[in-house]
């Protein structure tokens, strides 16, 4: 194996290909495809779709704005580093929000004050 570049860590390497297999196949998932569908879709093998899935294979750049274009996600989606310590169901809302016109954000953010008012009250009657 050859060593990570200056600056690199393998660990923070391997984060990210996990990160990014995980939101292929949630993006495939999401959008109900199979993987011979997503495979005849880039001219590949049903093997590769599996092999990439599963962090076997590594994917070209073609075929990762390919698959944002199936799966109807900005290639950011599948690249941007995941901010640490944040949950996931937290980056998907920030995720989708951001994709949202300003009036469907602002909305959004009336509902979230709403969620968290209605909470701070449900605590203090309990």
């Amino acid at each position: 194996m050859t060593e990570p570049a200056a600056g690199f860590s393998r660990g923070r390497a391997d984060d990210n290909k996990g990160k990014l297999i995980a939101r292929l196949k949630e993006a495939r998932e999401y959008v109900g495809a199979s993987q011979d569908k997503v495979a005849a879709y880039l001219d590949i093998p049903r093997s590769a779709i599996s092999e990439i899935e599963s962090g076997k294979r590594n994917i070209s750049a073609i075929e990762l704005k390919k698959l944002a274009t199936l799966y109807q996600r900005p290639v950011s989606w599948f690249t941007d580093d995941i901010v640490e310590g944040v949950p996931e169901d937290v980056e998907f809302l920030a995720r989708t929000a951001s994709e949202l016109s300003d009036n469907d954000r602002s909305e959004l953010q009336k509902f979230a004050e709403f969620l968290k008012s209605k909470s701070r009250a449900a605590d203090g009657l309990q």
